[in-house]
């Protein structure tokens, strides 16, 4: 457990036809956040998520090529191979109301999006692969 501090705090808007992990990752390291969250609202034209499988120790990843809400997507910045690196998972909705979820990949495409991010100051997080797991968890 590490114990942190309000650093900086940034409000913008990422831009329509961009990627949304792309987009939100050249921001934090624009800007160079090494640790801190962050929640982002808005619309994709098109989603692409993943579900860990914990048997097979790998991502199964659903594209949804559709106008969606984004109900939430949230995640923490940490460094992976000495890099910022964007942990998101995100909620979106169509338009009869179903959701539809998971860890945010690549190749989801922004109609619309504001972030607040919230910069941590402390003892830096560093992803390592856990064998446990066979993720890159943080090492504390």
């Amino acid at each position: 457990m590490g114990e942190y501090t309000k650093g900086r705090t940034f409000l913008g808007r990422l831009p329509k036809g961009g990627d949304l992990l792309q987009e939100l990752t050249k921001v934090v390291r624009e800007n160079n956040i090494e640790t801190g969250v962050f929640m982002l609202i808005g619309a994709v034209e098109k989603a692409k998520f993943g579900y860990y499988l914990q048997d097979e120790r790998e991502f199964f990843f659903k594209e949804i090529d559709e106008h969606l809400e984004i109900v939430s997507c949230k995640g923490n910045i940490s460094l992976l191979n000495g890099e910022p690196f964007v942990h998101a998972h995100i909620i979106v909705s169509d338009e009869n109301g179903n959701t539809y979820g998971g860890h945010l990949s690549e190749e989801t495409t922004i109609f619309a999006a504001e972030y607040f991010i919230q910069e941590l100051i402390g003892e830096k997080l560093e992803r390592t692969f856990d064998k446990k797991t066979g993720l890159s968890l943080w090492s504390m």
